[in-house]
């Protein structure tokens, strides 16, 4: 259906510390406070059409993720029918970075 690229945590990890990208989470607001990765910007999934203009303005890598990884692929694919081509799904969105040792904020 889409064509979507897909990002491990220890690539994040990496493009974190070396890359010009923009973290987007599509999780809820009350997901959010439970925790999130550092640097994020907060679009939650019914809201990412509205934000489309915005986020074609972006320079750089759009990673965009969520808990588990399944609304953050929705949001990729989306975005990539809209002609964006420089978005990432997180693998396992939140849960898997956080299992892999990474840390969130509060």
């Amino acid at each position: 259906m889409f064509n979507i690229n897909n990002i491990s945590s220890a690539q994040l990890g990496d493009w974190v510390e070396n890359r010009k990208i923009h973290l987007i989470d599509v999780r809820t607001p009350n997901e959010v406070k439970q925790g999130a990765i550092d640097g994020n910007i907060p679009i939650p999934l019914h809201l990412v059409p509205l934000e489309l203009d915005r986020l074609r303005t972006m320079k750089g890598d759009i990673v965009i993720y969520c808990r588990t990884g399944a609304r953050s692929a929705q949001a990729c694919g989306f975005l990539t029918t809209n002609g964006l081509g420089n978005v990432f799904n997180l693998e396992g969105g939140i849960m898997n970075w956080v299992r892999s040792g990474n840390a969130i904020i509060r």
